[in-house]
């Protein structure tokens, strides 16, 4: 092989190297990932976050949106006397919990739908049937209104419109928030497969 075709293949070597490089580095920036992988949506209307909101957790402290301001959360509503729905939810989000327990920027707010009877000394006898920490997964309460509105108009798990005191929210829907308050997925929290895919997002979000 004579010298110039030596300087030509190592030129075009090099070059297709800083291609490659170049195409990796815009994968990921725009998908989140150096293999490819997309970055998880963006639920909602653009510019959609998690509006303020101020509850009271089972230790009787104000869990409001400083609390998880940069981090990880997941949103659920249940309510205690639920029979149906509510301890499949509750039973699958301790596997979400087990994982993450000991990750410092991951929460879980599990709001009641039935604030007049789920009081915080309620809540925290049933926080503790399902071995949750206080630290780290929130049983709320407060006012009725302000919960079902964060529900419908910031967590996206429910389609319906406040009507009053007989108003009821009766939904399966987990919300997978990020660390800037915007829906990064919905997932029905009675089905093992959406839960199962709910803590591979996790993990995704983790590493964006």
């Amino acid at each position: 092989m004579s010298k110039k075709l030596i300087i030509y293949t190592t030129f075009f070597v090099l070059l297709s190297g800083s291609f490659m490089a170049y195409y990796a580095f815009m994968i990921k920036e725009s998908r989140g990932s150096w293999i490819g992988k997309e970055k998880l949506p963006v639920l909602g209307a653009p510019g959609h976050t998690v509006q303020g909101f101020s509850f009271t957790d089972q230790d009787s402290n104000q869990v409001t949106q400083d609390n998880v301001k940069g981090k990880i959360y997941v949103a659920e509503y249940f309510f205690t006397t639920c029979t149906n729905i509510c301890p499949v939810m509750n039973k699958n989000m301790e596997k979400v919990y087990a994982k993450y327990k000991d990750k410092p920027n991951f929460l879980i707010l599990s709001h009641t739908s039935d604030p007049d009877y789920d009081s915080v000394r309620v809540l925290k006898a049933y926080a503790e049937q399902h071995g949750a920490d206080p630290k780290n997964w929130h049983f709320l309460t407060g006012d009725k209104r302000q919960l079902y509105k964060l529900a419908r108009e910031s967590y996206l798990v429910d389609d319906g419109t406040f009507t009053g005191e007989d108003d009821f929210i009766h939904t399966q829907w987990f919300a997978l928030v990020d660390g800037d308050g915007r829906i990064r997925g919905l997932y029905e929290g009675t089905k093992v497969k959406d839960v199962d895919k709910l803590i591979a997002d996790i993990d995704r979000l983790m590493q964006e």
